[in-house]
């Protein structure tokens, strides 16, 4: 089974920066794609960022980019995501998901990730 574990998450002010973890297990470290997501309060999930898990493929959400990067220590098989001059409307849950197939590239497509974290609360005030 998968198993990926978030951490990292807490509450900042305005312009600060926090950087989530996402260690996975569980599965072949390869050819997967791993991706970040949110949820605020009475709203739908949210796309963050996604990465492959064997070339150098990304991808942001238009909300983000400039701001968060996506990373991953792939000997740790743990995934990244550093978030810099961090605003209110990026308050949320996160959640770190993995894909279920191997794919080429990783749109960020929440149909394509069926295992998820627990999440970790991120406040921005």
């Amino acid at each position: 089974h998968v198993q990926l574990v978030e951490s990292g998450g807490g509450s900042v002010q305005t312009g600060g920066s926090l950087r989530l973890s996402c260690a996975a297990s569980g599965y072949t470290y390869s050819s997967y794609c791993m991706g970040w997501f949110r949820q605020a309060p009475g709203k739908e999930h949210e796309g963050i960022a996604t990465i492959h898990t064997s070339i150098p493929d990304t991808y942001y959400a238009d909300a983000v980019e400039g701001r968060f990067t996506i990373s991953q220590d792939k000997e740790k098989n743990t995934v990244y995501l550093q978030m810099n001059d961090l605003k209110p409307e990026d308050s949320g849950m996160y959640s770190c998901a993995a894909s279920s197939d191997r794919y080429a590239v990783c749109p960020l497509l929440i149909s394509r990730y069926k295992f998820w974290g627990q999440g970790t609360q991120v406040t921005v005030s």
